[in-house]
This record gives C-alpha cells, sequence and structure tokens, in this order.
C-alpha cells in the first residue's frame, strides 16, 4: 500500500490533462488500479477504499457544519 503514490497521483492528474483523460477512460476500480499501476503508481484497493472513506467523511462532516 502507498498513500504517497496516491497523493502523486492526485497531484500529477490536478496538473496533466493527459492523465485526467486517461483515469476518466477507466470504468472500474480493477481497471483504474491496473493502469495507474501500468502508469507506476503503486495502489492497492484498500488505499482506493481509504481514500473514498475519508473523502466521504470530509464531505460528510462539511454538510454538517451547514445543518446549524
Amino acid at each position: 500500500m502507498s498513500w504517497s503514490d496516491l497523493e502523486r497521483l492526485v497531484a500529477d492528474a490536478e496538473t496533466n490533462p493527459a492523465l485526467q483523460q486517461v483515469l476518466r477512460q477507466c470504468h472500474s476500480h480493477q481497471e483504474l488500479l491496473h493502469t495507474v499501476r501500468k502508469l507506476g503508481y503503486r495502489l492497492t484497493r484498500a488505499d482506493l477504499q481509504n481514500a473514498w472513506m475519508e473523502h466521504h467523511n470530509a464531505a460528510e462532516e462539511q454538510e454538517a457544519s451547514f445543518v446549524v
């Protein structure tokens, strides 16, 4: 598992339109993992799950702060 590789992938994708296009063509988590591994990022299914959970929790916290 490499959380730092996930962070690097996100940073690279934010600045590289070609990489964004490649990632958008992935239609499943498995295809995404296969693609990013071919590109040299060492990600696991757990990395994606953890990132999704972190994003989901942050969105819930932000939403809860508006409901006061």
